[in-house]
């Protein structure tokens, strides 16, 4: 089940229509709601903005109806404010921005606060660009849900089409992940979400293992699209040595393997075993380093766990221009991730380490979305300390085994994770929503 391939009794194949006229010239105007944009780096706020951007760049019109910029570090930056609404135009994309209420230390309730906030603030905002612009569809990215009924607002109002895309299961998520834990609660909260899943025209999530929930939850399956994230293939570059600037300014010897996690830092990544990973291989005497980079609330938590062990390297999050050279600057890739969030989400760093051509440890029950996707690129392990220790040491002494799951990495990355052909996929299910194919 692909983007352009809705499961149900649609009957048509992208690969019979040309690019040059698939579309007759034919252009949409498209509304984003969705809490997270640009200049945000990381999760969600990375794929909604290079949708946003290709689209444009095809041609389309695109207008987005987000939060201010606060995305990992809880914090609205200079030029920016949590208390107006504010315009701008971000690379052709028209972007409107809401109040948001941002809590400097959030704890369950203060997040339930801030994302009631965006949803409160984004309906006037998505009601008057919706009523204005007309847009053809009106496109959600969940989380969060509470801006999914401001898009069926916005959708109704404007006569359009209305698609809501699932990031993360957040309600499963917040119980399971016990940020939220009273039963009563999470009953009510199910029901509504199953309310707006079977409301919308398209629902799609990011693998076949969050299809395969929605399916659960009650959405019909010819409503139903995998849309998966990407990654732009011809703009990570595979480095035949690891050997890298990022080498040299931290101090790391070329002889050192390095095992990198790069990205968001808070509870759902279950980052608190690299701590004792760090100290396992630091006992075994491994000639392994641990290059630990992005932001976010488990950070100094971390950072505290590692102190003493000098086989561990932090950094920020790095520009984008310089994601290619840090990708390929690891020798082994790591993902951890929290066993109750398996088939929650797909980690969306996963594509970036695919496409480096390095190979991944990732902790993944087997049977799960992830340990699947990582099947003949990587090792999947399972989610404690001792196993992804094995594992790393493993593939730091089989360099062969090394090169062998990274290119196998980098041709699932090209076959399976290509952005051009996912979002022309896309491009082929909104103009059937709209009639016009």
């Amino acid at each position: 089940m692909k983007v352009g391939e809705v499961v149900g009794n649609l009957d048509f194949n992208v690969t019979e229509l040309s690019p040059e006229n698939r579309f007759n010239n034919e252009r949409l105007r498209i509304l984003i709601v969705a809490l997270n944009y640009a200049p945000e780096l990381v999760g969600c706020a990375k794929y909604t903005t290079e949708f946003a951007e290709d689209l444009v760049a095809r041609g389309h019109k695109v207008e987005v109806v987000t939060g201010p910029p606060y995305y990992p570090a809880w914090s609205v930056p200079s030029g920016y404010s949590g208390a107006r609404w504010s315009n701008e135009t971000l690379n052709n994309v028209v972007v409107h921005r809401t109040p948001l209420y941002v809590p400097p230390r959030p704890d369950p309730f203060k997040r339930m606060m801030h994302l009631a906030s965006f949803g409160a603030a984004a309906l006037p905002a998505a009601l008057g660009v919706a009523l204005r612009f007309k847009p053809d569809l009106v496109f959600a990215v969940a989380p969060t849900l509470a801006a999914a009924s401001t898009a069926l607002a916005a959708a109704k109002a404007s006569g359009a089409s209305s698609w809501l895309h699932i990031q993360d299961f957040e309600v499963d998520a917040a119980f399971d992940l016990n940020m939220l834990k009273n039963t009563t609660g999470r009953a009510m909260a199910l029901r509504v979400e199953s309310s707006l899943f079977r409301t919308f025209d398209r629902v799609s999530s990011i693998s076949p293992a969050m299809i395969q929930r929605l399916v659960a939850k009650g959405v019909s399956t010819d409503r139903i699209v995998e849309f998966r994230n990407w990654v732009d293939v011809d703009a990570v570059q595979v480095f035949a040595s690891p050997n890298t600037r990022y080498r040299k300014e931290l101090g790391i010897p070329d002889d050192q393997i390095v095992a990198l996690y790069s990205g968001n830092m808070a509870g759902k990544q279950g980052l608190e075993v690299l701590a004792q990973v760090a100290k396992n291989l630091k006992a075994a005497l491994a000639p392994v380093s641990l290059l630990l980079c992005g932001e976010g609330p488990a950070r100094l938590a971390l950072e505290a766990s590692c102190k003493g062990v000098d086989t561990v390297h932090f950094l920020p999050l790095q520009p984008s221009e310089r994601l290619p050279e840090l990708l390929g600057t690891a020798d082994i890739h790591l993902l951890p991730q929290r066993p109750e969030a398996a088939d929650l989400v797909l980690p969306s760093k996963l594509t970036g380490m695919l496409a480096s051509g390095r190979p991944v440890v990732a902790m993944a029950s087997e049977g799960t979305g992830l340990a699947h996707e990582v099947e003949g690129c990587g090792l999947a392990v399972a989610p404690d300390a001792e196993a992804m220790t094995i594992a790393i040491l493993r593939l730091a002494d089989d360099p062969d085994l090394r090169r062998t799951l990274g290119a196998a990495g980098r041709l699932r990355a090209e076959t399976r994770w290509r952005k051009s052909a996912i979002i022309d996929d896309f491009e082929v299910e909104a103009f059937t929503l709209s009639d016009r194919v």
